[in-house]
């Protein structure tokens, strides 16, 4: 009689494919080097992604799973393949990303024995992951990997890590795949309370100067047309954060812009201004709030929340809804009064003018001799489609990029929000790209963050993924610069960059690649580089000393917004 059994290591790919996964980004080695032989028979099933680093393996993970909604799986080894993979964790962990990593280890009787490339990633990686777990024996990897998808896509999505021992992937097992729909005592999704619904809408039916912030929750929750129909009933004004862009268009009436530390001057100076603050999917980042000793102090603050963690962690609520915005949203519709607030509105759009006089015209019309990051992001709108992918990296261009940019359609947003991470756009954007070839992908990065994980653009190479690369290059770590200008009387400490030839380095990689250093040549440029069909990068060397604008300096009040 034939035995039916199958190797661990085909266990992982078989359930993969059960997932319905399509693409794993990874790197292979010795300790999950079955895993890689069993995915050599699986090639029509799935696509490997072979990444450069496996740091480049998780990010490009993180950004097909922001534009294609989906679970992001990547796969590396053991040791250091492992805690390769740790910023990248902590990144999604924060940044609320689903990802499933499976990492190879060693044999389980060489546990704890500081055999070679041995490391406790479970350890490692317990703090920033949604869930984590260690697989000895194969007959547990199928129960592990459908448990772990179902953790990491659901409730508030996050990283999920499965580390397999090897001899767990060579071991004989059945195979039964059945996927997990619940787990005992784990409910990712709060029952919305009637209660909680009534009294949200009796606290926004009484309020004279409403006022709405939504973040990534919308996204997350697939609710973009919940919240718009919100919005459309009540009149009220609505900005968002930096993970929510495109949430909702930017040609909406009510949108009024972008909060935080670089956003937009009404929506931060409004904010202790508003009678009634109604947040929506969003977590009070400090970088949204400042001084919180200071924030909005006078509204009443209604959070609409899945995660029951949130509310009441940074901002004190008079009334929470704790649930799915997909859920509550609907219902506390049903419950609100129609509305409109023009004159309130009106109190954005004068100060919204204020700031195109002071900052906007500047950035997007300079006078000045050199280009400007702002001018280039303008080119690109000029160019771009509706539903064009901005993947950007961290920096002085991730605020003008995103300042700038329009936003018509949802996810086309992707960036390190929570952790920061220079490094991230690259391997991200191609990841965003591989989640939908139809969609133009954006990369905007600086000469800093392009440089630590640069080596993907191999990856970029090897897949032909069509991604534009905008380099906007000042030959400084910029915001770090701008900082030592504003706060540190310009002593400027190991922030300047002696940089290599980018486009040698591209057209090594086999990609079009251009460099733009004076104004007449930018627009067509930019509008070549977009109907490219294939990678294309293009450096523009821009001011030295340009800075964001608007800012709220850390430690002030959103009322301490600088327009200069």
């Amino acid at each position: 009689m034939k035995d039916s059994r199958i190797r661990g290591a085909e266990i992982v790919i078989k359930s993969l494919v059960a997932e319905n996964c399509d693409y794993i980004f990874g790197y292979p080695g010795g300790a999950i080097m079955p895993v890689y032989d069993a995915l050599y028979d699986y090639a029509d099933q799935i696509k490997h992604v072979l990444t450069r680093h496996e740091q480049g393996a998780i990010h490009a993970a993180q950004g097909y799973a922001r534009v294609s909604g989906k679970v992001g799986v990547c796969m590396a080894t053991s040791g250091p393949g492992a805690t390769n993979l740790i910023t990248g964790i902590a990144d999604a962990q924060i940044d609320s990303t689903p990802l499933v990593c499976i990492t190879g280890q060693v044999a389980s009787p060489l546990l704890g024995t500081d055999a070679f490339q041995e490391t406790d990633v479970v350890g490692f990686s317990m703090p920033g992951t949604k869930w984590n777990i260690q697989v000895r024996k194969a007959a547990d990897i199928a129960p592990a990997i459908a448990k772990g998808f179902h953790i990491a896509r659901s409730g508030r999505p996050g990283p999920v890590l499965i580390d397999i021992t090897k001899d767990a992937q060579n071991e004989l097992s059945e195979f039964n795949y059945v996927p997990c729909l619940g787990i005992r005592s784990y409910r990712p999704y709060p029952i919305v309370k009637d209660s909680e619904i009534t009294a949200a809408a009796e606290v926004i039916n009484a309020a004279k100067k409403p006022y709405v912030l939504f973040g990534q929750g919308v996204v997350i929750g697939n609710a973009e047309e919940e919240f718009k129909a919100f919005l459309d009933k009540t009149g009220i004004p609505a900005a968002c954060t930096l993970l929510g862009s495109g949430a909702l268009s930017e040609d909406h009436p009510q949108y009024v812009g972008k909060l935080g530390m670089h956003g937009n001057y009404a929506p931060n100076l409004l904010t202790n201004q508003c009678d009634v603050l109604i947040a929506v999917g969003m977590r009070f980042d400090d970088r949204v709030t400042g001084d919180l000793k200071r924030y909005a102090k006078q509204a009443k603050v209604v959070h609409l929340e899945l995660d029951n963690a949130e509310i009441d962690k940074n901002v004190k609520c008079a009334v929470s809804v704790l649930g799915d915005c997909k859920e509550s949203l609907p219902m506390l519709t049903e419950k609100v009064n129609e509305g409109k607030h023009d004159e309130w509105l009106a109190a954005f759009r004068t100060l919204e003018e204020k700031e195109k006089s002071a900052v906007v015209s500047l950035d997007l019309l300079p006078t000045k001799i050199g280009l400007t990051m702002g001018e280039v992001i303008r080119y690109i709108n000029d160019y771009k489609k509706d539903d064009a992918v901005l993947v950007t990296d961290v920096g002085q261009h991730q605020m003008i990029a995103w300042r700038y940019f329009k936003y018509k359609t949802t996810r086309t947003q992707v960036t390190s929000g929570g952790l920061g991470t220079m490094g991230f756009s690259l391997p991200a954007a191609l990841g965003a790209q591989l989640a939908d070839l139809s969609r133009q992908v954006v990369c905007v990065v600086g000469d800093g963050g392009i440089q630590m994980t640069i080596q993907e653009l191999g990856t970029i190479m090897q897949t032909k993924a069509p991604v534009k690369v905008v380099l906007l290059n000042n030959d400084f770590l910029g915001m770090v610069r701008q900082w030592q200008q504003l706060f540190f009387d310009k002593r400027y400490s190991f922030t300047e960059l002696d940089n290599p030839d980018f486009v040698k380095i591209a057209e090594a990689y086999n990609m079009k690649a251009t460099k733009v250093t004076e104004r007449e040549n930018l627009s067509d440029t930019v509008a070549e580089m977009m109907i490219h069909e294939g990678p294309y990068f293009l450096e523009v060397v821009v001011e030295k000393e340009d800075n964001v604008f608007p800012m709220i300096p850390t430690g002030c009040s959103v009322e301490e917004v600088r327009l200069s």
